[in-house]
């Protein structure tokens, strides 16, 4: 396991490690195409936060292709994906309650996200 000592912190910080990746796999979604998180429940890090989870929501962007953070969290292998920006209106996520106003955007990566139906 991998650690971070309280005095390597701010020079780790400052570095700014660029973490962007070619992938070879293909973009699968583009913006306004609706998307289902999927329901995953993976043993240690991800960044898939669960009030997410079997939630539908709309790419509003591509973001490029990236180190997937779950595996690397680990000291596993890079494996790059495409990144994107989902959005999600507050109703989905939080029920009849919450403002029409209101909406969460997250930055998903493919491994998360299936075409809705």
């Amino acid at each position: 396991m991998l650690t971070l000592r309280k005095d390597d912190v701010l020079a780790a910080v400052k570095t700014n490690p660029d973490y962007i990746r070619p992938t070879d796999r293909p973009q699968r979604f583009a913006p306004g195409d609706k998307v289902l998180v999927r329901m995953l429940n993976p043993h240690g890090h991800t960044r898939l936060p669960r009030y997410v989870r079997g939630r539908v929501g709309v790419v509003q962007r591509h973001q490029g292709s990236f180190v997937f953070p779950d595996t690397v969290a680990h000291g596993g292998p890079e494996l790059p994906q495409h990144l994107y920006s989902v959005r999600f209106e507050a109703k989905q996520l939080w029920g009849d309650d919450a403002s029409e106003k209101h909406s969460v955007y997250l930055d998903l990566w493919d491994d998360y996200i299936v075409a809705a139906k």
